[in-house]
Order: structure tokens, then sequence, then C-alpha cells
């Protein structure tokens, strides 16, 4: 091993848990030396200079690690690793086969190292072996063999080789399998929560009520013979609407995707309701581009509809707004319909059964909203009986990891 591989150990004692949590941070820190040697500036302690130059390229690995135990992933990982330990080579592989390998010996190396992380998976320990390597020109003597751990055990290993035994080689190796499997752990976390927000997603989509689809069906109908313009306008809104709802990509939307859709929603009450429904939109152009959850606005003017139009037998009354707030937009959708007893809104909102009958609606966009930007951005509620209900939502204009992805391409059928 060599002396890079000493000062990763004596690193791994003292930062261990920075590497995993900190790499980020410590990159930058890293970059900011590199200044300070341009500058000709103390660069500290060898320990100091060895701690950044590890975490630098702890931070380059992650973001590969992030994706998964892949063929892309490892082999974007392994020459980082290989440099993070010092070895002369190192591999990747899961329960199958290697999946990357960094350095010489890869011709005649693998197939007995898959056939050593057979023997490991059984034990789910690391361990060191002599390779028994009889090519006088391999450098490869010893090789230890570390576990890539997950949600479902023992994922893959890690293989170090080096040109000696050395317990500091197996006590870097096993940190370092560790800090991958910390990495696997995540991406599994991350695929996790994506697999919610779909599942999410697909309880609104199901909550679509077949009456407003039946109910829409049958106003465009109505209109067929006495004014056959309105009857083509109101279908191809109608076509809009779906497309957009049941679309098959993407978490996040913009905010005028969303307020497009809300407006064919309306359209398509208002066929139904006539001069009953009475809609203001108040739009600040400058936050239409911003990011937010898909469907997460949609299912609060349904809720208004309802409240306003289907339970009651007044004229409904119903104000979108979106303002800029500097930082966030905010947006409010507010009616005068019946309204709720906030001791009922607050049981539908923690989800107790029987609390509603239409049930998902406003849990489901208060739960995404504040996995998404945190407890302080969950919707705000105002409501009372007989007091109609005001919703406001605050989203912020940037935010790491949200973007919209392209609309899908809409047909011509407006020619």
């Amino acid at each position: 091993m060599t002396g890079a591989g000493q000062a990763l150990l004596a690193v791994l004692a003292v930062v261990g848990a920075v590497l995993m949590l900190g790499a980020g941070w410590a990159a930058g820190r890293w970059h900011a030396r590199r200044g300070e040697r341009l500058a000709g500036l103390d660069l500290g302690t060898p320990v100091e200079r060895a701690t950044f130059h590890t975490l630098h390229t702890a931070s380059l690995a992650a973001p590969p690690l992030r994706a998964g135990l892949t063929e892309d992933a490892a082999r974007k990982a392994a020459r980082r690793l290989r440099s993070l330990l010092g070895t002369e080579a190192l591999c990747l592989t899961d329960r199958e086969a290697v999946l990357a390998w960094d350095g010489p010996g890869a011709d005649h190396h693998q197939r007995r190292a898959m056939a050593r992380v057979a023997v490991m998976l059984e034990s789910g320990r690391s361990q060191s072996v002599r390779t028994e390597c009889q090519r006088p020109d391999c450098p490869l003597k010893w090789a230890v063999f570390a576990p890539l751990t997950g949600e479902d055990g023992v994922l893959g290993a890690l293989v170090a080789y080096g040109s000696r035994e050395s317990a500091v080689l197996v006590r870097a190796a096993t940190e370092v399998a560790r800090w991958v499997s910390v990495q696997l752990e995540l991406s599994e976390l991350d695929r996790s929560r994506t697999r919610l927000m779909e599942a999410e997603i697909k309880a609104l989509r199901a909550q679509i009520s077949p009456h407003f689809i039946f109910n829409s069906l049958a106003a465009i109908a109505s209109f067929v013979r006495t004014d056959p313009e309105r009857a083509r306008e109101l279908l191809l809104e109608f076509a809009d609407f779906t497309r957009y709802s049941f679309r098959r990509h993407g978490d996040f939307t913009t905010l005028a995707e969303e307020l497009r859709s809300i407006q064919q929603y309306l359209a398509l009450a208002g066929a139904r309701f006539g001069d009953r429904l009475k809609v203001t939109l108040q739009v600040a152009p400058e936050v239409l581009p911003v990011a937010l959850p898909f469907l997460c606005l949609q299912p609060l003017v349904e809720n208004a509809v309802k409240h306003g139009l289907e339970d009651s037998t007044q004229e409904c009354r119903i104000t979108i707004t979106a303002q800029d707030a500097g930082p966030d937009a905010v947006i409010t959708v507010e009616d005068n319909g019946v309204g709720m007893d906030p001791a009922l809104l607050r049981r539908i909102l923690a989800g107790e059964r029987g609390a509603s009958s239409s049930g998902v609606g406003l849990p489901n966009v208060d739960e995404r909203i504040r996995q998404v930007y945190g407890d302080a951005y969950g919707p705000v509620m105002e409501t009372g009986v007989g007091a109609g209900m005001k919703v406001t939502v605050r989203i912020p204009k940037y935010r790491a990891g949200v973007h919209s992805s392209p609309s899908e391409p809409v047909p011509p059928h407006r020619a």
C-alpha cells in the first residue's frame, strides 16, 4: 500500500463521520486550499492536507454512487475510490459479476475475484487473502474483499488490491466500503421518495371523479346541436385537461402549466353550472415559470368547486391569485362556499379514516409540499362553517433538485 493509503487511514480515524456527511462542504474547502497554494499561503499540517484531499476525492465519487450499484455508476466511481485508497487496483462488484475494474490485472484476476466474492457473500464480513498470482510482473499480491450493504443485505463487494499484506489496507478498505454503502442506501432513499411521489400522484389521478368526467361529457353533448363551436372548444379543453392530468413523466411542472390545467377544469365546470360559477384569476407574470410539484394546486380548486357549487345552491365565487414575494411565489385559492369545521379539517389532514368522503386531495397536497420544501412551506388553510375556505401555498422560486420536465407535445387539433 502506498503512502497515500497510510495517510487515508489516519484521516478516516479523524474524520470518518465528516466523510459520510460533509463531503460537499469539504470539496469547497479543498478548492479554497488549492487557491491558497497558488497564492503561496500556508497549507496547514500534513493531516489537514490529507483530510481536504480525501474529502474532495470522496465528493467526486459520491454522485455516481447515488444512482445505485450499476455498471455505469461503478465505472465512474472506481477510479476515485482507487485514488482514495491509493491501491494498485480496485474493483466493484454486485452479487453476480464485476461491474468495474480500475488498474492492472483485470485480464486474469476478475474470475478469481468473483469466486472469492461468493465466499464473502456467505459470511457478510470483510476478508483479506493472498492472490496467489503466479505472474512475476503482476503487482497484485494481496486483496481485501469488503462487503457493500443495503436494505436487502449484502449487495456486492469493494475489492482493493495491494502489492503486499497490510493491516492498514484492510481497515481503510473496510471504512471506504462502509462509506460506499451509505451512498447506496441514500440512492435507495431517493428511489423510494420517487416511488412515493408517483404513488401519491396516482392517488390524485384516481380521485378525479368519474362523475366529473361523465358530467363534463354530458355538458359537451348538450351543446352539440345548439352551439357546435362551443361543444368543439369544450371537447378540446377536456382532451387537454385529461392529457395533462394523466401525463406519464415528471414529478414537477410549472405554475403556468398547472394554472392552464386549472383553467380547463373550470371551463368544463362552467359548462355544467353556467352563471353560478364566477372565477377571478390574478397572476403576476414573473412567477409563471416557477417549478412546483405536479398536481399540487388543481385539487385545491376542485375542493373549492365541490364546496362552492356541488354542496351549495348559491353563486360560487372562486379567486385564484399568484403573487411575487421575493424568494417565494405565494398562491391562494379562495371560495365563498359552505366552508368546513376546522376540527374536521384537522382530522382530514391527519388522514383519519371517515373524516372526508373525498379523502385524499387535501392531505396529499399538504404532504407532498412539506416533503419537497419542508414543514415551513405547508399549505395554510383558513375556514369555518359557512365562511368558505382560503388556502395559501408558498413555493420557493428556486430549490435544488426541483425543476419541471419538458411538456409533452400537444397534437395540433385546433387547426
